[in-house]
């Protein structure tokens, strides 16, 4: 019986071998010059106040090739498992029901219930295997990355913590769960449809639905959020998942009214009258952003930050205005 599984399926592993070994040779290939520039930015004998040479090695790799190899890779990560869902696990029973060599199998000396529980032991255990394979070559392969980041480093798309919705999808233990899933949603719908192609396009709807619904609606959820209230010039990096939230107030719970509109005339005078030549919708405003990311900020507010000069920061600061900030901590990470 297992013999037979292999040859029914040796196409897919095969090319799932290849794409194995390809991957992991791209990213062996330039792990060893990522660590060669990571030790050359004195990040490797830094044992404290590293910040700053974390902050410039993340940096400079924003321009270079690594950036691309980086988020390749992760979406190498993130469509494995539709993929085995679609070729492995979908044909599994549809192909073999549709073709009617079912009715043949299933009078031979091997029963029904080994028939099908070598098929979707050997489809499952490969599909776990390539996904964590893919996965746990790309951590060791980012391990300078995500050291310097851990370090206080910053670099766009490279500076990512586990919560963050790329990291967490393709990280840890969560990519097999991923390809769990995938693989059970491509066998219950051949066996609910019983044909192929009709089966491969459900399971490719529903596993991209709950893609986007897992990080955005569920895993949230999870668990109630905490909370924090902090001045506006504040540069804190609570550890967040998504929806982070955080918001401007005024500490005397006063709402906002919406700001009318104004000639240029008008915004003139009301300038001058507030004697804020910076932010001429006025004081009362209320700001809202999400972010993703344990141990990153939810929304910098820090002086340097674009459109937000420090005289319009310490006016908001003076009037009570305070940033609530709804988050998940990143010590839960395991937990989620």
């Amino acid at each position: 019986m297992t013999w037979l599984t292999w040859r029914q399926f040796r196409t897919q592993a095969i090319a799932a071998a290849a794409g194995t070994a390809a991957f992991a040779i791209l990213l062996a290939a330039t792990g060893p010059h990522l660590a060669s520039i990571y030790a050359a930015d004195g990040l490797d004998s830094c044992h404290g106040g590293c910040a700053s040479a974390a902050d410039y090695f993340t940096g400079s790799l924003v321009t270079s090739p690594y950036l691309v190899l980086f988020l390749l890779s992760t979406g190498i990560i993130l469509l494995a498992p539709a993929v085995i869902g679609l070729f492995c696990g979908a044909p599994l029973i549809a192909r073999e029901l549709e073709t009617g060599t079912a009715a043949l199998a299933w009078n031979q000396s091997v029963t029904r219930t080994r028939w099908l529980a070598v098929k979707l032991a050997a489809g499952a255990l490969a599909a776990l295997a390539v996904t964590e394979a893919l996965s746990l070559t790309q951590t060791w392969w980012e391990a300078p990355i995500s050291q310097a980041v851990a370090d206080g480093g910053s670099g766009g798309a490279l500076a990512q913590s586990r919560f963050t919705q790329l990291n967490f999808a393709t990280h840890g233990v969560t990519p097999l769960g991923y390809a769990a899933l995938a693989f059970a949603l491509g066998v219950t719908a051949g066996a609910l449809i019983l044909r192929t192609l009709p089966a491969m396009a459900l399971t490719l709807a529903i596993f991209a639905a709950l893609q986007v619904a897992m990080p955005l609606w569920v895993r949230p959820n999870l668990a109630p959020p905490d909370h924090t209230v902090l001045p506006v010039t504040a540069e804190s990096r609570p550890g967040v998942t998504r929806p982070g939230r955080h918001h401007l107030h005024a500490s005397r719970h006063r709402h906002p009214r919406p700001a009318r509109r104004l000639d240029p005339v008008q915004r003139a005078r009301q300038r001058r009258r507030a004697g804020d030549q910076h932010h001429p919708g006025g004081l009362h405003s209320a700001s809202a952003a999400t972010a993703t990311g344990a141990g990153t900020q939810v929304g910098r507010s820090a002086p340097n930050q674009p459109g937000a000069p420090i005289e319009f920061l310490a006016c908001l600061a003076s009037h009570g205005i305070r940033k609530v900030i709804t988050y998940q901590p990143g010590s839960r990470y395991w937990r989620f």
